[in-house]
């Protein structure tokens, strides 16, 4: 077991190692470790922004070691939401992490001028990185990268719009991965990180290599050999978008409508005809799923101004179906190029796509209805962006120079209070939902969830139960809770979420074994609700209370394949979740009250 903790103070510019067995043992790894470190590490209603604010990355104890388990874990107070950050990344971090010879990393403090942090086995140490800040991500990852023999390296960096402190800027893993969502490029950016460079040379040591050997031929053939991944390694998540739209759940122009005309063109059969190149995995993955596409720009055109001919180069870049929802149906637009160039401009910006788009959304519909007007903007945008407007508005939200793109920056909360229209601001908890107007599973799991995502609970699974007839809504409110507790089993040793089909119970109890860690079944869905506790801790710690949250009008009444939602069910199944908890004995509300009926105010009678 890797119980060694790696911790960096920016502001002393020191590092120590501590081992951490008896945090390790009890909490296994990744958001389970990460989750207690959080609450030992952080003064409640700390800044995020705050020198003394951690951040926290962590491995699992299967890292390395068998397939889909090559993710590592970030928690943060997010700037966005002001309670829990928790984002999670593949690519090669968290093996280079952990052959670095580290279970988890914690930093702290903050440097006076721009520094990469660079970890070498045990060699620690800031170099400053002033030649560095202002570059987007790209750039930057071709400078950090360094030829080595032996090991494996992984850079982590931020883009302008981190160093901006954008609230919803990201960090860029190995070029094609993420700590998406929440704001952790902006917390670096406080801090003047502008990368964290790891580079692993260790051997991870085996105290079973025969039992590791077989349990790995058995879970790779459950892995490649059955149908349970085979989507994510052949089209991806892209293929949910047909799918979606054939079931009216394709959300379209800022969720208004649940099919999109351009679902065809923009569908992931179009992208593999037409701009896919390659694919890419994580460490130690076989499946794949990171897909590939390509498109071409003029290359520096402010040079090439009298030219007959325009120089252009190709651009490769990570597609999948959440930014291409956010970028493409959300705002209208449907050509595969002109969806990877906004992903792409996002990615090079450091700003997570899902945010970007509903922010652009709420805008142009804001716009629209004569919310905004135009003489605040400096421009007009238009559903399908004829006029190429949205990469110009997402360049000025990186910057955050202008005062209305400085208010966008922050959110779409906080826009939405500054401007009005937050009756159709898309936001839950004060994130940006996934692409899924399914119904009451996907809206309710994404307000409750840890970390306000579709990933916390994957509640629009049960809502395509109950399309299908398989469940009903009584349902969701368990459903929500059961799935939780597993998935942050999972997101303890850290697995991918793709591959939650593959590491069932009996799986997961069978490789801990080969390992040296012995549990049951039971023993581990007590530690994934206590992982949860411990989340809605540190939340309720800096002011959270779920019973206070709302829901916007345009997601209350979201039209769905079970027709429009109401409010009064939202109200019940959010009320049951509570219930349960509580008999959890997790206390998730702040005054002893009924439930608040999760109305925006202009919306109350």
């Amino acid at each position: 077991m890797n119980s060694r903790v790696l911790y960096v103070d920016l502001s002393e510019c020191k590092s120590r190692v501590e081992d951490r067995r008896d945090l390790f043992e009890s909490m296994l790894g990744g958001v389970g470790v990460a989750s207690q470190i959080l609450l030992e590490e952080s003064k409640p209603r700390i800044d995020p922004f705050s020198p003394e604010a951690p951040i926290i990355f962590a491995t699992g104890p299967l890292t390395g070691i068998y397939p889909c388990m090559a993710k590592a874990v970030a928690l943060f107070k997010s700037p966005l939401t002001g309670n829990l950050g928790e984002t999670h990344a593949g690519g090669h971090f968290a093996t280079a992490l952990a052959t670095a010879g580290y279970g988890a990393l914690v930093i702290k403090g903050s440097a006076l001028h721009p520094q990469v942090l660079k970890i070498r086995d045990d060699r620690v140490e800031l170099k400053t990185a002033s030649s560095l800040w202002g570059l987007g991500t790209r750039a930057v990852d071709e400078a950090l990268a360094e030829p080595i023999k032996t090991g494996l390296q992984s850079i982590a960096a931020i883009g302008p719009a981190g160093e901006h402190m954008v609230l919803y800027s990201n960090v860029i893993v190995d070029l094609h991965h993420h700590f998406g969502r929440l704001g952790l490029g902006a917390v670096l950016g406080a801090k003047k990180i502008k990368a964290i460079s790891i580079i692993g040379t260790k051997s991870i040591t085996l105290e079973k290599p025969n039992a590791v050997k077989a349990f790995y031929e058995k879970i790779e053939h459950e892995v490649v050999a059955t149908d349970k991944m085979l989507k994510y390694h052949n089209l991806g998540t892209p293929s949910n978008v047909l799918e979606l739209n054939a079931l009216g759940a394709l959300p379209t122009r800022n969720f208004r409508e649940r099919r999109f005309e351009g679902a065809e063109e923009m569908s992931g059969e179009r992208f593999a005809e037409t701009v896919f190149r390659r694919k890419v995995t994580c460490t130690n993955c076989p499946v794949a799923c990171i897909h590939l596409g390509a498109f071409t720009k003029s290359f520096a055109p402010e040079h090439e101004r009298g030219r007959s001919e325009i120089i252009k180069e190709e651009l490769v870049v990570a597609y999948n179906y959440e930014p291409m929802f956010a970028l493409g149906s959300n705002l209208g637009i449907s050509e595969p190029s002109r969806i990877l160039e906004l992903i792409e401009l996002c990615e090079d910006l450091g700003l997570d796509a899902m945010m970007t788009g509903s922010v652009l959304a709420w805008v142009t519909e804001a716009c629209e209805r004569g919310v905004l007007d135009e003489k605040i903007l400096g421009i007009k945008p238009k559903w399908g962006d004829p006029d190429n407007i949205y990469p110009q508005m997402i360049r000025r939200i990186a910057e955050s120079k202008d005062p209305f793109y400085a208010k966008l920056a922050q959110g779409l909360v906080k826009a939405s209070e500054r401007y009005g229209g937050n009756e159709f601001a898309a936001s839950l908890g004060g994130n940006s939902p996934a692409g899924y107007a399914t119904g009451y599973g996907h809206i309710v799991g994404t307000l409750v969830g840890a970390r306000h995502s579709h990933l916390s609970n994957s509640g629009y699974s049960i809502d395509q139960q109950i399309i299908s007839g398989k469940a009903k809504v009584d349902d969701i409110a368990e459903f929500l809770v059961r799935q939780e507790n597993w998935l942050y089993v999972l997101y303890s040793l850290v697995a991918c979420y793709f591959s939650r089909s593959v590491y069932t119970p009996e799986y997961v109890v069978e490789a801990l074994t080969t390992v040296g860690i012995n549990t049951t079944k039971e023993e581990l869905e007590k530690l994934g609700m206590k992982v949860f506790h411990n989340l809605y801790k540190f939340k309720m710690q800096e002011g959270f209370d779920l019973e206070k949250q709302y829901i916007p009008k345009l997601l209350k009444e979201l039209d769905t394949p079970i027709g429009r939602l109401e409010p009064q069910t939202l109200n019940k199944i959010v009320k049951r979740y509570i219930a349960l908890r509580e008999r959890e004995g997790l206390k998730i509300s702040r005054e002893e009250k009924t439930l608040a009926d999760l109305l925006l105010p202009s919306d109350k009678d």
